[in-house]
């Protein structure tokens, strides 16, 4: 009777061990479900403070600048204005927009940075508060090319005698001014470039500023044309005063008939604007006699349409018409547009020359290249004289084309 009830007694604690181990094991795995899910949470937690951090940094630089637009807005307004003279008592300055000229002092330091013609800003008691930079309008600043261009005079075909012409009148005033002076001439005033589209009148330009290293500034006619009062003449001025600043200096301007067509009657803004434009430009020609190293160049395509004022001597000297080359000239410039290209030795260019009657320079240039991309096209590394003769008819019939396709005809299609 004892056995048994001990053995029961026994039976009773290894039941009661094994189910307290069990529920320490549960607890065990909940405790380690519980810390993962513990730690998931403080790793998005920790995620979501750095988010706060970086909104709560943008937020204060939105804030830090919003404060600093709001104190400009309470700030004064300042004026802008010129500096008339400079005198013992004080600036004279004349305020833009109303025209008003008062007498202003400054410090000692202020007084040495500034002299007469500079800009200033102002504020309402018109005490000078510091002095602007020159007036210079940027789009001039970004046509000044800093380099001189790389054509060279090797590069250009058909055109000697022009060529010579312009050398005469631009370089050798650059490079040899002594020879003038001894002499006992002015150089001549400036040159202009008359010709059919092509014919390589900028070409010109840049060679002889290459030649002479000098800043070659390039403006188109058509980018003086604007619509508002005085905003075309302002672009003529800071275009010239460039070329001054940048001496020596080749200052070219393209398609010049854009400004300077024949003036009429018109009592249109546009035209009234285009024509206060043009007399700035006169202006400035005439006003160039003692111009330094700084030598001027136009160029355009209608000379029919230029204004007889542009053209008397004084302001362009030169008159130099620029032609379609002659068979010599298109021999000469087939030449110069092929000799980097892969092409074989037998190729006859008089015969080419020849062959292209009546193109310009730049037709034969894209006749070489259109050459080049027929071998391309038959899988060939060397170009032929099929492949020139086939490019010279295709650079023809799309110019016929056009020519068939032009405005005029196309209205009484």
């Amino acid at each position: 009777m004892n056995d048994s009830t001990d053995s029961n007694e026994v039976e009773q604690t290894e039941l009661g061990f094994d189910g307290e181990s069990a529920t320490q094991e549960d607890r065990i795995e909940e405790l380690a479900e519980e810390n993962e899910m513990l730690r998931s949470q403080n790793e998005q937690l920790e995620m979501k403070l750095v988010d706060a951090n970086a909104e709560r940094n943008k937020q204060e630089q939105k804030a830090d600048r919003l404060r600093r637009e709001n104190q400009k807005l309470k700030d004064d307004p300042l004026f802008i204005a010129t500096v008339q003279e400079v005198t013992d008592d004080g600036l004279v300055i004349k305020q833009h927009g109303n025209n008003q000229e008062a007498l202003t002092e400054v410090t000692d330091e202020k007084r040495e940075r500034i002299e007469a013609g500079d800009r200033v800003t102002i504020n309402n008691a018109l005490s000078i508060v510091d002095v602007m930079d020159s007036e210079t309008d940027t789009r001039v600043q970004a046509m000044q090319i800093d380099q001189s261009p790389d054509v060279t005079y090797a590069d250009i075909g058909g055109v000697d005698t022009q060529l010579a012409e312009v050398r005469e009148t631009v370089e050798m005033p650059l490079k040899s001014p002594e020879m003038f002076n001894e002499v006992g001439i002015n150089p001549p005033s400036g040159i202009l470039l008359h010709g059919p589209p092509g014919t390589g009148k900028t070409m010109l330009a840049k060679a002889v500023a290459n030649q002479t290293d000098a800043t070659f500034i390039k403006m188109a006619g058509s980018e003086l044309v604007h619509k508002f009062i005085g905003e075309g003449s302002k672009l003529v001025r800071d275009l010239f005063e460039t070329a001054r600043e940048n001496e020596p200096a080749v200052l070219f301007i393209d398609e010049i008939d854009a400004i300077a067509s024949k003036r009429t009657d018109s009592k249109t803004s546009g035209d009234a604007e285009v024509q206060r434009t043009l007399m700035q430009l006169l202006s400035e020609l005439d006003g160039f006699d003692d111009r330094g190293d700084v030598r001027i160049i136009a160029a355009t395509n209608r000379f029919d349409m230029l204004d007889d004022a542009l053209l008397r001597p004084g302001r362009f000297d030169r008159l130099i018409e620029v032609p379609k080359p002659a068979v010599s000239g298109r021999k000469q410039i087939f030449e110069i547009h092929s000799r980097e290209m892969n092409t074989v030795d037998d190729i006859d260019f008089e015969a080419l020359a020849e062959m292209a009657e009546d193109t310009s320079g730049a037709e034969i240039e894209a006749i070489c290249t259109e050459a080049g991309m027929f071998a391309i096209r038959d899988g060939r590394t060397v170009v032929k004289t099929s492949d020139f003769e086939a490019a010279y008819e295709k650079i023809r019939m799309e110019d016929d084309e056009d020519t068939e396709a032009s405005p005029s005809s196309l209205a009484f299609a």
